[in-house]
């Protein structure tokens, strides 16, 4: 081999080099531990006798049998069921939050832009875990401080850790921590938007309100559609939350959703294999949904170029 053609085959094998650190990094840590939690998922452990002794538990193939008992599973329904309602409400909240703080902060009247877009954001780089325990007191009546004005206003002081309202509780937290990066997100498409579009629409007469419907929304539908399809992801896998509150009310079981059904039966009850199962439905049911939304997204986006 001359020296050209090693000096050819080092550039053309230069991208590849580049990428095995990230590519060996994700097998051992994304695709292994996945390939071993399906596996997991078709075996289940046979015991003999009373179990005791060398040779009485032993590891079998188990087929479909875990993935049966979990669709009929009726806590991993109702916990399902429970995120469905959850979502409905944090999506559209949290979503229509970030697109109206985006069209505010692209807004020529509006002062302090850097300080209100860090304002708005930092809820977000504050931990889930920490901004849970941080809301789970507010709620708490005895330590509350909005409970102590409720009390002297004489105003009714709503239980927000019981019953329906936990679902406002809930979704408040994730409003909350998730609006600041998806208005980030919005607000940096707004930001891409040539400004000849808006002096064009300026002296057609447009005013800022037919700007923001018309053009602004429009132009930025990518972007709303990137955060909703994050969004969706982020419901159907909500853990920290309701964890993190389920010490402070008897209204959060240990399987009020999914996932934690999953962490309940993998290391309350030892079942990996039936908890394996069902983290699998839940990412086939994650995939199919994100992939059903983005097809969606996509033909109605070629729809409206071949108008």
């Amino acid at each position: 081999m001359t020296s050209t053609s090693r000096k050819a085959y080092g550039v053309k094998g230069a991208p590849y080099a580049f990428l095995l650190p990230a590519t060996v990094l994700f097998l051992l840590f994304f695709a292994l531990p996945i390939g071993y939690a399906v596996w997991l998922s078709f075996r289940k452990v046979k015991v003999s006798g009373l179990g005791l002794g060398s040779g009485a538990r032993k590891e079998v193939w188990a087929g479909l049998e875990n993935y049966t008992d979990a669709l009929t599973d009726n806590e991993l329904v109702a916990g399902a069921l429970r995120v469905l309602g959850y979502g409905c409400i944090v999506v559209p909240v949290m979503l229509g939050l970030a697109l109206l703080f985006a069209l505010m902060l692209d807004s020529e009247k509006v002062r302090l832009t850097p300080v209100t877009r860090l304002a708005i954001f930092l809820p977000y780089a504050i931990p889930g875990v920490v901004a849970a325990l941080l809301w789970g007191f507010l709620y708490l009546p005895d330590v509350s401080p909005f409970y102590f004005v409720l009390e002297k206003l004489g105003l009714p002081q709503p239980d927000l850790l019981d019953g329906g309202p936990l679902y406002l509780a809930l979704s408040n937290i994730a409003v909350w921590g998730g609006t600041g990066f998806n208005m980030i997100v919005i607000y940096t498409s707004l930001q891409a938007i040539p400004t000849e579009v808006y002096e064009a629409a300026r002296l057609d007469g447009a005013t800022p309100l037919q700007i923001a419907l018309r053009i602004k929304i429009p132009m930025v539908a990518p972007s709303l559609v990137l955060t909703f399809f994050f969004s969706i992801i982020a419901t159907l896998q909500v853990f920290n939350e309701p964890t993190t509150l389920k010490p402070l009310t008897n209204s959060v079981s240990t399987t009020w959703s999914p996932l934690m059904k999953v962490y309940q039966d993998a290391f309350g009850k030892g079942d990996i294999y039936a908890a394996a199962a069902q983290a699998t439905i839940i990412a086939l049911a994650t995939l199919l949904l994100s992939f059903g939304f983005l097809r969606a997204a996509n033909r109605r986006n070629k729809q409206e170029a071949s108008r």
